[in-house]
C-alpha cells in the first residue's frame, strides 16, 4: 500500500504539472465538435458479442455523440452534411475498457478501518481529467471501472467514467460500477494478519448479511412485507441481487480462484468476475466458465516456474505459462486483460493482450482485441453503450494503426462519444 501510495502521489503531481494545461482537441468545425461525423477506413473491427467482427473498406457514421451506422462504403450512404474524417490505411475501432483501475483521481479513501467495507464509494475520488488517465487516452482506453485497494476484503464500491471528458457528470458511466473483494494475498496482512479461513468467513458472513437484505427489500417491492430500514452499507447487494453490476475479485492462485467461484457464484448467487486470475487460477477455467464467472486477467500475465512464485503461489508450471492461454485452454470463453493501474501504466492495456498473445493466447477470431472491448463491457453489464462498433452506442472510437495488441501498433486519433480528446498530429502525443 505505501507504494501505492507512493506511485498516486506522483501522478497527483504530474497532473497539477504540464499534463494539466492541456485542454481536449475538439473545436468547432473539427470532426466531431458538431453535427454528424463519418470516419472512412480501410478496416473497422466492430467486435460485437456476436455476429461478424469486421467491416473491410467501411464507413462509420456517428451522430449526436451515438454511432449511427457502420457497414461497406458500397452500401453506406454518407447524409449532406457530415464531416468526412478519413482514416487512410488505419483501422477504426471501440475504444478500449479496463476493470482494473487505480489512477482516475486522488485515491483518498481509507478503507483499512474494517475487514469488509461495502458502503465505501471511490466516486468521491475521481479528478476528471486526472494525468494518468490523459496518458490512458493517448493508449486508446476510454472506459475504465475505478476500485478501492486490496487491503480488505471488501474494500468498498468501484465507478465506471469515462476517462476523457471534463466533468463527472460527463464521464460517469454508472455508480455504484462494481464491488471490490479481494481474496488472499494483501488482506493478510490486515492488521495483527489474518489467515485465510478468517477471511473466507468474514466475506461469508458480509455477503449473506448483504444478500438477506437485498431480498428483504426484493420482497418489499412485490408487496410483501413492510418497507426495510435503509442501511447505506449493504445498499450495494440490490445492484449486485438485480444483476446490474457484478463483484470484481482481486483474486489469484488456484484455491483462491476456486473459491470465489464457489463461495460467491454458486453459494451465495451474487454475479461477480475475476479481475487477476494469475499464476496457476487459469486451472479454474473451466470452473469459472461453467459458473459465468468471466476473466479479466492481469496485471501478472504469465507463470513461471521459479522458487520465488512456486513458495508462494504453490504453482509449479512446467513451462512459462501464458495465463491468458491457460484460460482459453480450459475452455473459457469470456476472458480480458487489465492493468491495475498504475502497477501497469493506463496506457499500456494493449500490451496485456500482446503479452497474452506472444505466451499462447489464439486470436484467430479477435479474441485479444475483444478482451480489450466488448468483453470488459459485457462483464461490467456496460455494453449497451460501449465495447463495440454497433449503431445506437457511445461513438467511443480509436483510429490505430494495426491490430491493437500488436506493440508496434500506435493509437492516432481518439473521440469519445463523437468529440475528439486525442489527437497527436496537432497536440503533443503522450504514448
Amino acid at each position: 500500500m505505501k507504494k501505492l501510495s507512493s506511485l498516486l502521489a506522483a501522478l497527483a503531481v504530474t497532473t497539477v504539472g504540464a499534463l494539466a494545461s492541456e485542454t481536449r482537441s475538439t473545436a468547432p468545425g473539427e470532426p466531431g465538435a458538431e453535427g454528424g461525423l463519418a470516419i472512412l477506413t480501410k478496416k473497422a473491427i466492430c467486435v460485437p458479442l456476436e455476429g461478424p467482427q469486421v467491416v473491410n473498406n467501411a464507413v462509420v457514421l456517428i451522430r449526436d455523440g451515438k454511432i449511427e451506422a457502420v457497414g461497406p462504403k458500397s452500401k453506406t450512404e454518407i447524409p449532406a452534411g457530415y464531416e468526412v474524417f478519413d482514416a487512410g490505411e488505419n483501422w477504426v475501432m471501440p475504444g478500449m475498457v479496463d476493470l482494473h483501475c487505480h489512477v482516475a483521481g486522488t485515491f483518498d479513501l481509507n478503507d483499512m478501518v474494517y475487514l469488509t467495507n461495502p458502503g465505501i464509494r471511490a466516486s468521491t475520488a475521481v479528478v476528471p481529467e486526472y494525468g494518468a488517465l490523459k496518458r490512458g487516452v493517448a493508449g486508446g482506453v476510454t472506459s475504465v471501472l475505478f476500485i478501492p485497494g486490496s487491503g480488505t476484503n471488501v474494500g468498498g464500491q468501484g465507478v465506471l467514467v469515462k476517462t476523457a471528458l471534463p466533468t463527472y457528470e460527463e464521464m460517469l458511466i454508472k455508480n455504484p460500477g462494481s464491488m471490490k473483494l479481494a481474496q488472499a494475498g494483501n488482506p493478510e496482512r490486515f492488521m495483527f494478519g489474518v489467515g485465510r479461513s478468517f477471511m473466507n468467513f468474514n466475506t461469508r458472513n458480509t455477503f449473506r448479511r448483504g444478500v438477506a437484505y437485498a431480498k428483504r427489500w426484493e420482497a418489499y417491492e412485490r408487496g410483501e412485507g413492510e418497507r426495510p430500514e435503509k442501511d447505506i452499507q449493504f445498499e450495494v447487494f440490490r445492484d449486485l441481487m438485480r444483476d446490474e453490476i457484478r463483484v470484481s475479485t482481486h483474486t489469484q492462485i488456484y484455491q483462491v480462484v476456486n473459491m470465489t467461484i464457489r463461495m460467491i457464484a454458486k453459494e451465495m448467487g451474487v454475479p461477480v468476475f475475476i479481475d487477476h486470475g494469475t499464476f496457476d487460477g487459469w486451472r479454474a477455467g473451466d470452473l469459472a466458465y461453467e459458473a459465468g464467472v468471466n476473466a479479466i486477467l492481469g496485471p501478472r500475465n504469465i507463470d513461471v516456474p521459479t522458487a520465488s512464485f512456486i513458495n508462494w503461489s504453490g504453482s509449479n508450471p512446467e513451462r512459462i505459462q501464458g495465463v491468458a492461454a491457460g484460460y482459453q485452454e480450459m475452455g473459457h470463453k469470456m476472458i480480458g486483460f487489465n492493468t491495475d493501474s498504475p502497477v501497469i501504466p493506463q496506457e499500456e492495456l494493449q500490451l496485456q493482450a500482446g503479452i497474452g498473445m506472444r505466451y499462447g493466447f489464439d486470436d484467430t477470431n479477435l479474441e485479444a482485441v475483444r478482451g480489450l472491448t466488448i468483453v470488459p463491457a459485457v462483464t461490467a453489464r456496460i455494453h449497451k453503450r460501449v465495447g463495440s462498433l454497433e449503431p445506437g452506442k457511445d461513438a467511443d472510437v480509436l483510429i490505430i494503426t494495426g491490430h491493437p495488441a500488436d506493440p508496434r501498433s500506435s493509437v492516432e486519433t481518439v473521440f469519445i462519444e463523437g468529440q475528439k480528446v486525442y489527437d497527436p498530429a496537432i497536440q503533443r502525443r503522450r504514448w
